[in-house]
């Protein structure tokens, strides 16, 4: 039986993980970008230094499909409020690395993602 909400190797990861790879990009997958910090990356580039997460549109509250539980309001916001500070926290010290971070939404076209992400390479080079 599989976990409902796994942590690796999600649906709107795969679908983007192939885009790029039938874009011909070659990528590492659930990697740390720098040893001393303590966040793993979806999908990383690293000789261009580029860092994808695909980020759930209830763990990490989008703006256009986070819907909060009613049940035990006040933990779940304090919860979800942690989880994007801690995404911030960790754009800002990849970013202090030099590292480029993009953040794609789960409900993203894998296509527009992927052309972002290859702008960010390019721009990288």
């Amino acid at each position: 039986m599989g976990r409902a909400n796994r942590p690796r190797d999600t649906s709107p990861e795969l679908r983007l993980r192939r885009e790029l790879h039938r874009r011909g990009f070659r990528y590492r997958v659930h990697r740390r970008p720098e040893p001393d910090i303590r966040v793993t990356a979806d999908i990383l580039f690293g000789p261009a230094k580029v860092a994808v997460f695909v980020d759930g549109c209830f763990w990490h509250r989008c703006p256009d499909h986070c819907v909060m539980p009613k049940g035990n309001a006040a933990w779940w916001d304090a919860k979800l409020q942690a989880n994007r500070e801690r995404d911030r926290h960790n754009d800002e010290m990849l970013r202090a690395h030099d590292w480029g971070v993009v953040r794609v939404w789960e409900h993203e076209d894998p296509q527009s993602a992927a052309d972002r992400i290859s702008g960010m390479i390019d721009s990288a080079r």
